[in-house]
């Protein structure tokens, strides 16, 4: 059995009026939680890998998210670690744990610790649960698209749009589709001007705050309202509360 793979756009509802933004809850929509229950093992031994490995007050600010999520919705752990700059794991010790969530951040910083450390090549004999965030989602992918989102990337001719990521999917993932698709970047509208210019010769599955895509042996399904993004069209391909084969 090969590992579980859930890509998510963000799997908690934020509380934005506090400082920094702490989540409330799991987001229970489109039957994320029960799916997510039916995978878990019982004192589940988690790994939060971080984007930014410079980031420790981030990295300890989502171990103490998580740590009331999971006990909120009754999901059993009996350690969640961090993996950033203070710390090294081998191969044989990253696959002592149950789930390892790829957290949220910059695309390309995050792309570019996730070489630092190989860990493509420590996830490739993995069985347990990865979990995507954001960034984590779209590095998850074979070829991932990063795409601009900084003020500047998008004019920059060095900025690389395609990167070689974590080989666990062959998806293309835009996360936050009900927020990046309003956005001006550089004087450019962020779908029509970036993703979809980008998308010719190539297919993106964009996915809205709630909604997931979860691989196993072999099957990708698409949970909650999602997109597709091919030959300079946007689509609707998902509702919330449906699901689709990918």
């Amino acid at each position: 059995m090969n590992a579980i793979i859930y890509l998510t756009s963000n799997p908690s509802i934020m509380n934005w009026e506090v400082m920094p933004p702490r989540s409330e809850s799991l987001n229970e929509d489109n039957g994320f939680v029960e799916r997510l229950k039916k995978d878990w093992k019982n004192e589940t031994r988690c790994l939060l890998v971080a984007s930014d490995p410079t980031q420790i007050g981030m990295m300890e600010g989502m171990k103490a998210d998580f740590t009331f999520l999971f006990e909120k919705h009754g999901l059993s752990t009996k350690v969640i670690e961090t993996l950033d700059q203070r710390n090294e794991l081998s191969k044989e010790e990253l696959e002592a744990y149950d789930v390892i969530i790829l957290c949220g951040g910059h695309v390309p910083t995050q792309n570019q610790y996730f070489k630092q450390i190989e860990l493509k090549e420590k996830l490739k004999d993995y069985k347990g649960i990865i979990m995507g965030i954001s960034a984590g989602s779209m590095n998850s992918a074979s070829v991932v698209y990063a795409a601009p989102e900084k003020e500047g990337e998008s004019v920059d001719p060095n900025y690389q749009r395609f990167i070689s990521g974590l080989c666990l999917t062959d998806m293309m993932v835009i996360p936050h589709w009900q927020h990046v698709r309003t956005l001006t970047i550089d004087g450019k509208n962020a779908e029509k001007d970036i993703a979809c210019a980008d998308s010719y010769g190539r297919k993106f599955t964009a996915l809205v705050d709630g909604s997931f895509i979860r691989i196993a042996d072999g099957k990708a399904i698409i949970y909650g309202e999602a997109y597709e993004i091919a030959e300079g069209v946007c689509q609707k391909i998902c509702e919330k509360g449906k699901h689709i084969e990918a």
